[in-house]
């Protein structure tokens, strides 16, 4: 669902599908100027979209365990531990093939994140609001990123933030999404947190339960159900909260 100026949104046919990623556009709104990406079972991605900086540009990937999309971007996470990137360079969001042992990846709008296997962090690209210093985190087990800011997941439940977030408080974490402005933060009673800019209700999740993964866009905000329902809350200016009607939806 959503706006389908460039494509975006015509992905009926693909099939094998294992996780999908859809780059933010913050920075150009309204303008059709984003993509999504798919990974099959058998690692090689699919990618639908507007491809004007060579982000979807991702056929001849292969062995790709998981990927990640931002804006005019596309990293793919390789069974070995090292990643691809695709797409816009201009601020080094894509300089990452020096990084190895990476378990987990993120794209912010202008930045790229990478957890490594010893729970370390590691990230390029637009630094303006310090959402890149990260060397100093530990004991990470996953990562998020918006416009602005970097999130991390830790072992024991609680939640790192850099740039313009505030998320100290929270506790009992399991799971993390970020959209330009907002932090999520899915707890393990099924209860989702939030945090940030709440201008179109993209942080107006107090009421749900039996969550079991969540999702972010730029401003607006998905919870997946544990019977397979979908709930969702702010912009809806292209339709893409319009999700009452699915069922059967899965983690991937």
């Amino acid at each position: 669902m959503g706006n389908d100026a460039a494509g975006e949104c015509r992905v009926q046919h693909w099939r094998d599908v294992v996780a999908v990623a859809a780059g933010n556009v913050h920075s150009a709104p309204n303008t059709g100027k984003s993509h999504t990406v798919g990974l099959r079972s058998d690692g090689t991605v699919l990618a639908a979209g507007w491809n004007g900086d060579g982000q979807c540009d991702v056929a001849a990937w292969r062995d790709v365990a998981a990927v990640a999309a931002g804006w005019r971007r596309t990293l793919g996470l390789l069974a070995d531990g090292t990643v691809l990137a695709a797409g816009r360079n201009a601020e080094g969001q894509c300089d990452v093939r020096s990084w190895r042992e990476i378990v987990d990846l993120a794209c912010g709008d202008w930045h790229s994140v990478g957890v490594r296997a010893g729970g370390t962090a590691v990230a390029v690209g637009n630094n303006r609001r310090g959402q890149c210093d990260v060397d100093s985190w530990r004991d990470v087990t996953a990562v998020a990123a918006g416009y602005l800011h970097t999130v991390a997941l830790k072992n024991d439940g609680r939640v790192l933030a850099t740039g313009v977030c505030d998320v100290e408080p929270w506790e009992d974490v399991v799971a993390i999404a970020a959209g330009s402005y907002h932090t999520l933060g899915l707890i393990a009673q099924g209860k989702v947190l939030a945090s940030g800019d709440n201008t179109h209700g993209q942080c107006d999740v107090g009421q749900w339960h039996g969550i079991v993964a969540i999702a972010a866009g730029s401003t607006h905000t998905l919870g997946l159900r544990a019977d397979g329902s979908v709930v969702s809350t702010g912009d809806n200016s292209h339709h893409q909260c319009d999700v009452d009607s699915w069922s059967g939806i899965r983690m991937a």
